[in-house]
């Protein structure tokens, strides 16, 4: 059954975030405390079975130079590649190095970033959080709810920052010849996720320079508000069950979140967007997504499916991200 708002009414829906006042100075300090910690990019070839794709296991330096994995792979013998970066979603890491091989098929070089502390539900990680925070509901959700500067999306967020700037880098340095057309000035860096994936393409749309291009899918962490009214699903739950104990502390989580509600990402944006909302999805409810649709202020389009829930479009879906990818990055249509 839908979920949410009818869709005439998910048209003009815009909200109900919060901005804070001091939020472009948070993330700019966030993000210089990051670059200024910063180690170069570490490439360590890896030995598969493939014979159209070589795989890297790349450590970049995230939140605080923090060390993050991700996997770089490159379409063998190819020159001046578009890069496309991926966020995974919730409880998921960067995988096995056989997996998710159809991007760099297709004609990108593809990042696919770890997630902190995550990557132990349904595709393995390899990436530790070291930071603590104070007492939190089971998952990700509440971890340093307390603060902003605690909180857990802060650390991702700026993670999939670096993970933009770590492509750049590796391209300028000339390492990877495969990397030519990603240094020129970042034009031909895309981004991509799904649900909290998504988040942190919103985020990284919000706060990374040039990139070409921005794919996300049902987006989570938007609007919170909204979104605990709406759904008593994993993972909005966690706040909710939180808040059930910390009966006191709902205005102080709310602002917390509001730095990382994507909505807020979305309002400064400026790459051309493909968003996708699910009418029937329970885990992210469509209302949310076109809160981050609404008001997003670069180009963009987006598609519903009106009978599917937080799958969304499934390999649909994949063919028209990667027909947007195309015309956006010069790479050969699929």
């Amino acid at each position: 059954m839908l979920t949410d708002l009818p869709l005439n009414e998910l048209e003009v829906y815009r909200g109900e975030s919060a901005e804070p006042a001091d939020f472009d100075q948070f993330w700019q300090d966030t993000l210089g405390e990051a670059r200024e910690a910063a180690f170069a990019p570490i490439l360590e070839p890896v030995a598969t079975s493939l014979t159209g794709i070589d795989v890297y296991d790349l450590t970049f330096s995230g939140f605080g130079g923090d060390p993050v994995r991700a996997w770089l792979r490159l379409p063998q013998g190819a020159r001046s590649l578009p890069a496309l970066v991926q966020y995974q979603g919730y409880g998921g890491g960067r995988g096995h190095p056989l997996e998710n091989l159809q991007w760099a098929a297709c004609g990108y070089a593809h990042l696919l970033m770890d997630t902190r502390g995550q990557g132990s539900v349904w595709s393995r990680g390899d990436t530790d959080d070291p930071h603590g925070g104070g007492p939190q509901a089971p998952g990700m959700v509440t971890r340093g709810i307390e603060s902003p500067r605690s909180y857990y999306y802060r650390r991702l967020i700026a993670d999939a920052v670096r993970a933009v700037d770590a492509v750049r880098e590796i391209a300028r340095s000339g390492r990877l010849p495969q990397l030519g057309a990603a240094g020129s000035g970042g034009a031909k860096v895309a981004v991509m996720g799904h649900s909290q994936g998504g988040l942190l393409a919103l985020a990284a749309a919000g706060l990374a320079a040039d990139l070409a291009a921005v794919v996300a899918r049902v987006p989570f962490l938007c609007d919170p508000r909204r979104a605990v009214n709406v759904t008593d699903a994993k993972p909005f739950s966690e706040l909710t069950e939180y808040l059930a104990i910390h009966r006191d502390s709902a205005d102080a989580a709310f602002t917390t979140l509001s730095y990382s509600d994507g909505v807020n990402f979305a309002r400064r944006a400026a790459a051309p967007a493909l968003m996708t909302a699910a009418l029937m999805d329970a885990i992210v409810p469509p209302s949310t997504v076109f809160a981050a649709y609404n008001n997003y202020a670069g180009p963009k389009e987006i598609k519903v499916w009106p009978f599917n829930g937080h799958e969304s479009g499934g390999p649909q879906e994949d063919q028209l991200a990667l027909d947007f990818l195309a015309r956006r990055l010069t790479a050969k249509p699929a």
